[in-house]
This record gives C-alpha cells, sequence and structure tokens, in this order.
C-alpha cells in the first residue's frame, strides 16, 4: 500500500520518465518473453538521477520503502532499495541492521527483488550482517541451493563484505556450490566475485582455479582471470 511519503518519492521519479531511453533500458534488463526480467517496467532514468533522488529521502522508513517496492517501475524499486542501502550504511546497531537485512531477503523471496542491479546494489552491503551471525556459510549455502535465481545470486553477493574485510572462505564454498549452475548470471557473479578474491589473497584465487578451472563455466572463468597478468590469464583459458 502507498505511503504519502511514497507518493512523493515517485513523482519525483515520473518527472523524469524517459520513454526513449526505457525502451533501451528495458531490452538490457532482459525483459522479453521467456527472459529473466520478462514483463518488467522502466521509466528511463540513469543510475546517478535514481541516487539522488534516493539521497534526498534518506529519513523514508521501512513502510515507505516497501511501499516503493510494490511499484511495477523498475526504477521505483531500485529507488527503494537505494534508500534501505543507504540506511543500512548508517546504521550502528546490530538489532536494526539485522531487521533492515531480513526485510531485504524477504522482498527478495516476495518478488519485488527481480533483477540483477536489485540485488547486486543492497545485496553487496546488507551481506555484511550474516559476519555477525553463527553460521553464515550455512545461510548462503541454503541461499545457493534455492530453485529462485534471485536468490542464488544473492548467496554470491552476500560474500563481498567478507572478501573487503579479507575473509575469503564464503566466496570459495559458493563459488564451488555454483560451477554447475545453469544460468549465466550466475556465472558473471560468481566469476566477479572470484575477481574481487583475486584482489585480497591472489594465492587463494590460484588455488582454486587450480581444482576447478576445467570445470568451471567459460564466462565464469573469464570474469575471475581478468585481474591476472595476460600471460596467466591464457594459461588458465588453456587448460
Amino acid at each position: 500500500m502507498k505511503t504519502a511519503y511514497s507518493k512523493i518519492i515517485e513523482a519525483e521519479l515520473l518527472k523524469l520518465k524517459n520513454n526513449t531511453r526505457a525502451s533501451d533500458v528495458a531490452r538490457f534488463f532482459k525483459t522479453g518473453p521467456g527472459e529473466y526480467g520478462e514483463g518488467d517496467k522502466f521509466l528511463g532514468h540513469t543510475v546517478p538521477q535514481v541516487r539522488k533522488i534516493a539521497a534526498g529521502h534518506k529519513d523514508a522508513d521501512i513502510k515507505t520503502i516497501e511501499a516503493l517496492l510494490q511499484s511495477e517501475f523498475h526504477e521505483i524499486r531500485f529507488c527503494g532499495l537505494v534508500i534501505l542501502t543507504n540506511k543500512y550504511k548508517k546504521c550502528k546497531d546490530l538489532n536494526e541492521k539485522r531487521r533492515l537485512y531480513n526485510f531485504y531477503v524477504r522482498q527478495i523471496k516476495e518478488g519485488a527483488v527481480n533483477n540483477w542491479d536489485l540485488i547486486d546494489v543492497p545485496g553487496s552491503v546488507l551481506g555484511e550482517y550474516l559476519i555477525y551471525t553463527d553460521k553464515p556459510i550455512a545461510e548462503l549455502i541454503k541461499f545457493a541451493k534455492s530453485k529462485n535465481l534471485w536468490i542464488r545470486r544473492s548467496a554470491v553477493i552476500f560474500t563481498f563484505p567478507f572478501i573487503r574485510i579479507g575473509d575469503v572462505k564464503p566466496t570459495l564454498e559458493i563459488c564451488k556450490l555454483l560451477l554447475e549452475d545453469e544460468h549465466d548470471l550466475i556465472h558473471k557473479a560468481s566469476g566477479w566475485a572470484l575477481r574481487e578474491v583475486g584482489k585480497k589473497n591472489i594465492s587463494a584465487l590460484r588455488e582454486f582455479l587450480g581444482k576447478y578451472s576445467k570445470e568451471m563455466p567459460r564466462t565464469m572463468l573469464r570474469y575471475s582471470i581478468e585481474r591476472l597478468p595476460e600471460t596467466e590469464r591464457k594459461k588458465w583459458l588453456q587448460k
């Protein structure tokens, strides 16, 4: 249900509607029949435009964010998630972090979060909550085994906060589990995560490649070795 505040934010976004760009963006996010973003609708905003509006409404509460996430338009949902992400970044209280994290996971499961940008932007921040839990890898494994594409992608993206503090184990565990996943969006996310692992712990990346490069999907492999020297990249690709 819309709130008075969510209507104000929506009105600001609707003013910036760009029909020409909306068509291009819809194709980019694969909204055609049978594609992963089938049926999603776009207003044609740029990411900086949405972020600017979100920054102006940093005090929006959860009910307002939830109302934004019920919108048929992708950018309005994205705006709600940017507000949520900004709110989490400023949060110091662990109980509040838990509330925001659980709220976000629920939105994925209920279908409001239904494209890769809606996973990547908030997930790479809110996944930090799992660092404070007793069994984060068990939670991530449960997500990685989901039949829902977006929940599986979140399993990878939620490991980014761990990488930032130098703990690469969760990422390696989840990427190993997703080696046989059939979806290209999982291959890309896993490769991206492994590339980030390499920035923190190049030995861990090379060990992973040594064990699994022959069975890694080609996209995952290419993404994971992007930052390696050219001669080394060729070696892994030839294997």
